[in-house]
């Protein structure tokens, strides 16, 4: 039996993963590492509240075998570039890295598509970055998955986003070959591949979205 480690549970895939845990049963525990307590009891499920800015306190109890990690902002959540930049790329990095020292077996990344490195925005260049790290890290398993537009029931509302579903929605069946991987993905095909991930022996590392969906086929 196995220990999943989530960042980012309260978000979108994040919750719809934590669920997912819950009822496979290759995971008799599940660390979640918090702001603030969620409601939720289980016996398979440890609450770790946790200052972000503080993670070394916190550093020998990031250990287990699947490390999931799905954090994410925004610029009207983090309009402080510095806090938007840690959030983004210091935070996902330190956590690899912490992961990595405590010998986790599996990362699993929750990146973007067209995530890269030498972008010239900076959400796409911290994802890309932050990719780049992961993979130096060098890691017995490695998910990075590269969803486009996400759909499902978000806590909080995002009305750019909304209406870019709205539109990308309406384009789907103009998406074929090449750009087939910007159709909107569910979150919960997206948690299911990153289960997925940490427990097969797959040859790939970077999957974009529409890999993502295939890999979540039975």
């Amino acid at each position: 039996m196995k220990t999943a480690i989530i960042f980012g549970s309260s978000g979108l895939v994040g919750s719809t993963l934590l669920n997912q845990l819950i009822n496979n049963s290759n995971y008799s525990k599940i660390k979640i590492f918090v702001r603030s307590s969620p409601d939720i009891i289980n016996p398979k499920v440890e609450i770790i509240n946790t200052d972000f800015n503080n993670l070394e306190k916190y550093k020998n109890l990031i250990n287990g075998d699947d490390c999931f990690f799905c954090i994410g902002t925004t610029k009207k959540n983090s309009p402080n570039k510095n806090d938007y930049r840690r959030v983004e790329l210091d935070l996902p990095i330190q956590i690899a890295q912490i992961s990595k020292s405590n010998n986790v077996k599996s990362f699993i990344f929750v990146s973007s598509g067209f995530a890269d490195p030498n972008n010239s925005g900076d959400y796409l260049k911290f994802k890309g970055l932050v990719e780049e790290e992961i993979k130096n890290l060098d890691f017995e398993k490695i998910g990075i998955l590269r969803p486009s537009f996400l759909l499902g029931t978000r806590k909080e509302k995002r009305i750019g986003e909304k209406i870019g579903i709205f539109i990308f929605k309406l384009l789907s069946p103009l998406f074929v070959g090449p750009i087939k991987k910007m159709k909107p993905i569910h979150s919960e095909i997206v948690a299911r591949s990153m289960i997925k991930i940490a427990n097969s022996d797959l040859q790939k590392t970077v999957y974009e979205s529409n890999e993502i969906v295939e890999l979540s086929n039975p």
